[in-house]
């Protein structure tokens, strides 16, 4: 795979990635009535889902950042791994964000090769 076809899939996947999450905030910040119902299945007061979404909006634009893309990457994938853990406290389903967290991954693998070498342990 070429350089440059590297970087569009890299840049469509961030562009979902981004559209998606970035919704998520979104309606969380906004406090629909999906989000309200979301966060009051997990105990959770409006404010607090709020926060949340503000939270995962920054880790967003962090992510879709060149320059901060590596840390936006660990920031969602520590907010998708905690809502794995509270979709799993709460007995609910883990497909959403499960697929989000990989979909993070697969995105950071392909648009920062400087990540993949570390993970993987090859020499910079």
């Amino acid at each position: 795979m070429t350089t440059r076809t590297k970087n569009i899939i890299g840049w469509i996947l961030s562009g979902l990635t981004g559209l998606l999450l970035g919704g998520s905030a979104i309606d969380k910040i906004m406090q629909s009535g999906h989000a309200i119902q979301m966060g009051a299945s997990f105990g959770l007061s409006g404010a607090t889902y709020s926060l949340l979404g503000v939270i995962e909006i920054i880790s967003v634009v962090l992510f879709l950042y060149s320059r901060t893309g590596i840390l936006g990457t660990l920031l969602l994938s520590s907010y998708l791994g905690g809502a794995i853990a509270t979709h799993l406290q709460h007995q609910q389903n883990i497909v959403f964000p499960m697929v989000f967290e990989a979909l993070v991954w697969i995105t950071a693998v392909i648009r920062f090769p400087e990540l993949t070498r570390r993970i993987s342990n090859k020499q910079l």
